[in-house]
């Protein structure tokens, strides 16, 4: 197995301040540790307002979008394409700067564009003069913001928490991002009843300004952080070759591949699977969802209170995901449907941060960025081989198959990666 431990990460950012003793803080299990940190503290509180505004601010745009063509699904699909495209043409670009510049810096460009590109929207909702054309350009340029961010806020997380509390902090990001995927959507909706979908907009350009003052307050002394990597040619090319080289990431990154693709998609199979199946209205697609982040909500807390990630825990929890996905498709009346959301919730969340985590401490400060923003192409690219497919599946073999057959692909995809990777690097 391979002998991942968070070590090589922490070597590379230890110029940052001492922060205790570290035998004391590799046996402190205790999930919230890294809000001890004044800087992590501010970045959680910011995080927590803009994820909650741009959760809302999704689901304003749906319906906007909705408005604008009349219910059309094409444009609901055209839409959110064009958030994503970015994604897939640039982010490997993006997370060159991520590396190259002070990602504070690069975090404070990149979300005042997002919060300037929610103002327009929102104006234009308010005043009447908003056209599909605008949300599908307003969402384009939303994309290409988060090719920039997304590497960078990745990979500040080491930065601001330190490598000891890396697991910590990770792990609290991901049941912030639980608990506000519950809560946008929901105060959205009340929202867009009492007021339309044009302040929604307004309320999420703000609350990029949480973010922006947390970020502004931080201590600059007290981050983990080493100089930036000069600029130079070849920059790109040498994260994909760093990448290439290591076989815990080759892993890693073929297993989030496949589980992503076959695994992740219960925005389909949910849908699919309540009104095809089930034969239930939309509250109870929506208590389907709630159930399965409030068990991602635990599972990201359990993986916070590690002090270490494990390649082991990460295999685990992938192992464990396919078969409880395949039981879920096997399940006889709804109420069994949900109730199997909750573990299947806390073992999916598990393998992520775990995996997030993993690919943080593992490399050296001057390659985090680039190696962030392959990882986030990984996920990206799992969407157009995984929506498509399922689709068919279902099409084809009915909803059921779509749960049952990604189950199986996903547990498939962790016992052959495994061997295929030990027979290209036999252990030693």
């Amino acid at each position: 197995m391979s002998d991942i431990s968070g070590t090589g990460g922490a070597d590379s950012v230890r110029g940052g301040p001492p922060g205790g003793d570290p035998e004391a803080a590799q046996q402190d299990l205790n999930p919230f540790r890294s809000l001890r940190n004044r800087n992590y503290r501010l970045l959680t509180a910011g995080q927590g307002v803009s994820s909650l505004g741009s959760w809302m601010q999704l689901t304003a745009q749906d319906w906007l979008v909705l408005d604008l063509t009349h219910g059309s699904s094409a444009a609901l699909g055209i839409t959110a394409g064009l958030q994503l495209l970015p994604t897939l043409l640039f982010s490997l670009y993006g997370s060159v700067l991520a590396d190259r510049y002070r990602k504070r810096r690069v975090l404070m460009i990149s979300q005042a564009v997002m919060g300037a590109l929610a103002l327009v929207l929102g104006l234009l909702a308010v005043t009447g003069s908003a056209s599909v054309w605008d949300v599908y350009a307003l969402a384009f340029g939303v994309g290409l913001a988060i090719t920039v961010d997304s590497p960078a806020r990745m990979a500040f997380a080491v930065e601001v928490a330190g490598p000891r509390d890396v697991s910590s902090a990770i792990g609290l990001t991901s049941a912030l991002f639980n608990t506000t995927k519950i809560l946008g959507p929901a105060v959205a909706g009340v929202l867009i009843a009492a007021v339309g979908t044009g302040p929604v907009f307004l309320i999420n350009a703000a609350s990029f300004g949480a973010m922006e003052l947390g970020l502004y307050l931080m201590r600059e002394d007290e981050l983990y952080v080493k100089d930036p990597v000069p600029r130079a040619k070849g920059q790109l090319r040498e994260g994909l070759r760093y990448v290439r080289e290591r076989r815990d990431l080759v892993m890693l990154m073929t297993i989030v591949l496949f589980v992503s693709a076959f695994g992740m998609n219960f925005a389909v199979t949910d849908a699919l699977m309540s009104r095809e199946v089930f034969h239930t209205g939309a509250s109870s697609f929506g208590l389907v969802s709630a159930v399965m982040a409030v068990g991602g909500l635990v599972g990201s807390l359990l993986s916070a209170r590690r002090s270490q990630p494990s390649m082991r825990v990460m295999l685990a929890a992938a192992a464990v995901f396919g078969p409880l996905e395949t039981a879920t498709g096997l399940v006889p009346d709804y109420w069994a449907f949900v109730a199997m959301q909750l573990p299947m919730g806390m073992a999916l969340t598990t393998f992520s941060t775990t995996a997030y985590s993993l690919t943080q401490l593992s490399v050296p400060e001057g390659m985090r960025g680039r190696v962030m923003g392959l990882y986030l192409l990984v996920i990206a690219a799992s969407a157009p081989i995984g929506y498509p497919l399922i689709g068919w599946l279902a099409e084809i073999f009915g909803p059921r198959s779509t749960l049952i057959i990604g189950g199986l692909a996903s547990l498939a995809s962790v016992v052959g990666t495994v061997v295929l990777s030990w027979r290209r690097w036999p252990p030693r």
